[in-house]
């Protein structure tokens, strides 16, 4: 019991630290460094096991559309559960789309699109559902021309790619890497399955144009891309959409000005190979 204690305090301690001027400053400086460093190294592992991919075909968006079944529809119950097992809305035929691929089993283990905009018609997610949820009027979608503008939705990554390796002993029925299955360095990469996807997105966007992106987020997962440098602009407070997701704002030049270094290897990695089969694909 002293040491559950012991350790509470430490961690106290240290969001204490992390949150004091000066030290603080001085703590996150430190911390930045580690995950820096550790993003360089993920960088040239990411490239071994995993490969950024554009849906480019009726197949490859299939595979997409599995994905988000599995993650939408059965396993949070976001959407109804489809006899064919694809999740698909109205937005798809104005997308563009992602996977990352794990490598050494050939398996596509998470998956992104980029929802875009011809006209006054089309209509991005944000602005059909949330719109009265955006409250900076300078950055409103409205302000900007539609072939400008666009939304990162639909980010889903299969179960078996989110489970840290302490969680191993749990049993398979919730959906754990084995060590049998996959390597220590493996295991290391797959937490940044969901920072290549917005990089993967953020690439789309740069390279067919895009210089006006939102998406609906959780505002914690918008404060842990902005440990990395990837620093999303708040329009609105948190609402109930699928939970508590608030509006955000970002351009391609904020996202490469904010990068990490570390961080910078790992996107461009991410950028080489979308970019080319972008590319092959006009």
């Amino acid at each position: 019991m002293a040491m559950t204690q012991e350790t509470c305090q430490s961690m106290n301690w240290n969001k204490k630290l992390l949150n004091t001027p000066v030290i603080g400053d001085i703590t996150k400086k430190i911390v930045s460094m580690k995950v820096d460093h550790d993003a360089k190294n993920i960088a040239e592992h990411f490239t071994q096991f995993l490969e950024p991919q554009v849906a480019i075909n009726d197949a490859l968006r299939h595979e997409v559309f599995k994905i988000r079944h599995n993650v939408y529809c059965e396993e949070l119950a976001f959407e109804e559960i489809k006899e064919e097992g694809l999740e698909q809305d109205e937005f798809d035929p104005q997308s563009i789309f992602s996977m990352i691929k794990h490598k050494p089993s050939n398996v596509y283990t998470s998956c992104v699109r980029l929802v875009k905009s011809s006209c006054a018609k089309e209509l991005l997610p944000i602005e059909k559902f949330c719109i009265d949820s955006i409250q900076d009027k300078a950055l409103h979608p409205s302000k900007f021309e539609r072939h400008e503008i666009a939304e990162i939705s639909r980010l889903a990554v299969k179960a078996d790619f989110r489970r840290r390796k302490t969680d191993q002993f749990k049993g398979s029925a919730v959906g754990v890497i084995s060590e049998t299955t996959y390597s220590e360095t493996e295991l290391r990469c797959f937490p940044f399955i969901a920072i290549g996807l917005y990089m993967s997105a953020a690439t789309m966007a740069i390279d067919t144009g895009i210089k006006h992106v939102f998406v609906m987020m959780e505002p914690r997962l918008a404060r842990s891309m902005k440990f990395v440098g990837i620093k999303f602009h708040q329009l609105g407070a948190a609402i109930d959409y699928h939970g508590l997701r608030a509006p955000y704002y970002i351009n391609p030049e904020i996202f490469m000005s904010n990068l990490s270094p570390g961080f910078k290897s790992l996107y461009h990695a991410i950028e080489k190979d979308i970019g080319q089969q972008l590319k092959n694909n006009k």
